[in-house]
């Protein structure tokens, strides 16, 4: 993205409190809204010091960005729980 973009108020406070709200790192929520990450953690850091409020928060947006994370990471834990049973039903049999 241009470096000389400017981006609105209410985005920037979405994306601090989408980054917030998350497991993951500023830089992986920075990535998914196509920003720099050195530009959200700043954004992160002057938000935490102002404290600012906002109601617009919970976008429709933001709640489809957060329940697609959510999806993936869920997806993500059930194939390697999926793995886990294989490997450990594979074992008992040989032990027995």
């Amino acid at each position: 993205m241009d470096k000389n973009l400017e981006y609105s108020k209410e985005f920037k406070i979405n994306a601090v409190k989408l980054a917030l709200s998350q497991d993951s790192s500023a830089a992986q929520v920075a990535k998914e809204l196509g920003i720099p990450s050195w530009k959200l953690r700043g954004w992160v850091k002057s938000y935490k010091k102002t404290n600012l409020k906002n109601p617009g928060n919970n976008t429709p947006e933001i709640k489809l960005t957060r329940l697609e994370k959510e999806n993936r990471l869920l997806k993500m834990e059930i194939e390697i729980l999926k793995k886990a049973a294989a490997y450990f039903a594979k074992s008992q049999q040989y032990s027995n």
